[in-house]
């Protein structure tokens, strides 16, 4: 009989582990990437792990299966947890709302929000952006001046990608502003399926202006870093559990992190085989 297809993946260019090990972890969690993280805190390799949201613990109000066992399990291993994440359409009290709400134990100092890395890159320059952003975003923005903008920062916005608003965001970079990009994905998964982030509209603006956005969230090495700052944990220390191949198991493995690749969310077949080298 053929083997059960796995939901989760692993690539890097970690060593095989021996029989004896694998099988006294194997009675302590018999899932993917737990099973995983929990090998590799006994191997005396692991302090900390770095886990995406949307589409790899919720999606939009939905929890994916099986996400909350895994979770209570992992919490059980000696390592740290963290939460990164690139949603914007909701700021950061909202977003740790709705996980409660789905019966999450998250704390908010775990979270670390590509929203947050983008104020403090507004605030490190002393912008005054124009915030092309969900109006739910904008409490993570709270204190800055936006009056007579001099930057231009691109989230998810739905409700604000027309025309007058992207125009206006032109003629600001025709004059000099900056372009920051909360991040460029291409797409996220919603329960209606899979709909535009914000990456086609950035790269738009790119185009007609002739200039590149600094991107602050993942796939950016300065994410990740700046994650694991207050966790005092070096890359190859860490590995990064997520949907997306090219932000978050992409971005991973290029700051030097380990990467998994869950099949839930944004996942589509055939994205493991974009990323390198081994699989477990």
């Amino acid at each position: 009989m053929p083997a059960k297809t796995s939901r989760f993946l692993y690539r890097s260019s970690v060593p095989p582990l021996d029989p004896q090990e694998t099988e006294s972890i194997r009675i302590y969690w018999r899932g993917g990437p737990v099973f995983f993280a929990a090998v590799m805190a006994m191997r005396q390799t692991l302090k900390a792990v770095l886990i995406d949201l949307s589409g790899t613990l919720h999606i939009e109000d939905t929890v994916v299966p099986g996400a909350q066992e895994a979770l209570s399990r992992l919490r059980q291993a000696p390592v740290a947890v963290k939460f990164v994440t690139n949603t914007t359409k909701e700021c950061k009290r909202t977003l740790l709302e709705r996980l409660h709400r789905l019966d999450f134990s998250i704390q908010e100092k775990e979270i670390f929000t590509s929203l947050t890395a983008a104020r403090g890159l507004v605030e490190q320059r002393n912008m005054r952006p124009l915030l092309l952003l969900e109006d739910s975003a904008l409490e993570d923005f709270a204190g800055i001046a936006t009056s007579d903008p001099n930057a231009v920062v691109v989230g998810l916005a739905p409700d604000h990608f027309n025309y007058q608003m992207l125009n206006k965001a032109f003629r600001l970079m025709l004059d000099g502003a900056p372009l920051i990009a909360v991040h460029k994905a291409r797409y996220y998964k919603r329960k209606d399926g899979l709909a535009l982030g914000p990456g086609p509209f950035v790269t738009g603006l790119e185009y007609a202006t002739d200039t590149q956005a600094t991107v602050v969230g993942k796939p950016e090495k300065t994410f990740f870093l700046e994650a694991l700052r207050d966790l005092n944990c070096k890359p190859e220390e860490a590995i990064m559990i997520g949907d997306d191949v090219r932000d978050d198991v992409g971005g991973a493995q290029n700051t030097g992190l380990r990467g998994i690749l869950v099949k839930t969310g944004k996942y589509r077949a055939g994205d493991e085989d974009k990323i390198s080298p081994h699989r477990m």
